[in-house]
């Protein structure tokens, strides 16, 4: 490792990238670096908002596995016999799995009632009401927030647990993850705190005790590594097969396309479009990610504070992060 491209890395940081809370980066399973900012250490817990819908691919993806729900072809509403549509709503009877995992289900909202969805008790009914309508299922339609959740309802009708205790057993506790505790909010001061700070372990849920599908997972850089090294990995941690490589395959390749921006996404995760390179990412506001490149057998990890607009990260990482570590033994 050349230190003093290292130093070179850490100036960058605080210079143009001063958000960041935390890097790993790590290669062929060994950690090669580890630094924190920001009046940050190993054990501070940051909001990493979209990366939440990675983890929550990971999770559909071992229910998958135990047997819990049985393809990502079923129609959402099998999950919700009691849920009743309005008159002449026919298009959210045909969305499926897959379509929210790839976010090519559409909604009723043109710019997204974020208000509302704060404010309301039970975001999986909230998103229901406002899956479908006119537009069509197969086009890509990205929901930062309003429409996860409706997975992570899934997940507690198919398997009978809280996605706390669900993710808790069956991959936290195997990593050597801890999340510590479900978050309710009382008030939007609570929200913003939360937001704000460096020691929250937990997961959002709304009042009924849904975790949120889309946001709200605090994660410490060196977790967020553990999940990379997972999946670059095919899912084994240790010996155990935690979730199948089957799965990861799946769901790390393209499946949908936002044309906007030009991005292929693949089961909740962001996919490479570089055909020289293989590689994904989880991506959440701020410059949160989990980056693997499977060529390089590199993963990345990076915790940031909030802030509107912030600098690329992937972008980061290719130019200031993988030239100093990816010749290292």
């Amino acid at each position: 490792m050349n230190q003093e491209k290292v130093t070179e890395l850490e100036a960058k940081i605080n210079r143009d990238y001063s958000n960041i809370a935390g890097v790993v980066v790590q290669k062929d399973g060994e950690m090669l670096y580890e630094n924190y900012f920001n009046e940050c250490t190993p054990t501070s817990r940051i909001h990493v908002y979209s990366v939440t819908k990675s983890i929550i691919s990971i999770l559909i993806g071992i229910a998958l596995d135990k047997g819990y729900i049985k393809s990502i072809d079923q129609k959402v509403l099998e999950f919700f016999p009691d849920y009743r549509t309005k008159k002449r709503e026919k298009t959210i009877q045909d969305v499926t799995l897959k379509n929210l995992l790839t976010m090519t289900a559409p909604y009723k909202y043109k710019i997204p009632p974020y208000i509302k969805y704060f404010t309301s008790d039970d975001g999986v009914k909230f998103t229901l009401d406002l899956l479908g309508g006119r537009g069509r299922i197969g086009e890509f339609r990205y929901t930062p927030l309003i429409g996860p959740d409706v997975l992570s309802g899934i997940l507690v009708k198919a398997t009978g647990q809280s996605v706390f205790d669900f993710a808790t057993e069956n991959l936290f506790s195997p990593l050597g993850i801890t999340v510590e505790k479900t978050v309710v909010f009382h008030s939007k001061e609570e929200q913003l705190a939360f937001n704000e700070s460096k020691d929250i372990s937990g997961w959002v849920a709304d009042q009924v005790g849904i975790n949120t599908g889309g946001w709200g997972l605090t994660l410490s850089p060196g977790d967020m590594a553990k999940l990379g090294q997972l999946y670059l990995d095919g899912g084994m941690w240790k010996g155990e097969q935690i979730v199948s490589k089957s799965w990861i395959d799946e769901s790390t390749k393209e499946h949908s396309r936002w044309k906007k921006l030009n991005l292929p996404y693949g089961y909740l995760w962001w996919i490479s479009d570089d055909k020289e390179e293989y590689g994904y990412a989880a991506m959440g506001d701020g410059g949160n990610i989990i980056y693997v490149n499977a060529k390089k057998k590199m993963v990345v990890s990076i915790a940031s504070l909030f802030r509107p607009n912030v600098k690329d990260r992937i972008e980061f990482i290719k130019e200031y992060i993988e030239p100093i570590f990816e010749n290292c033994k």
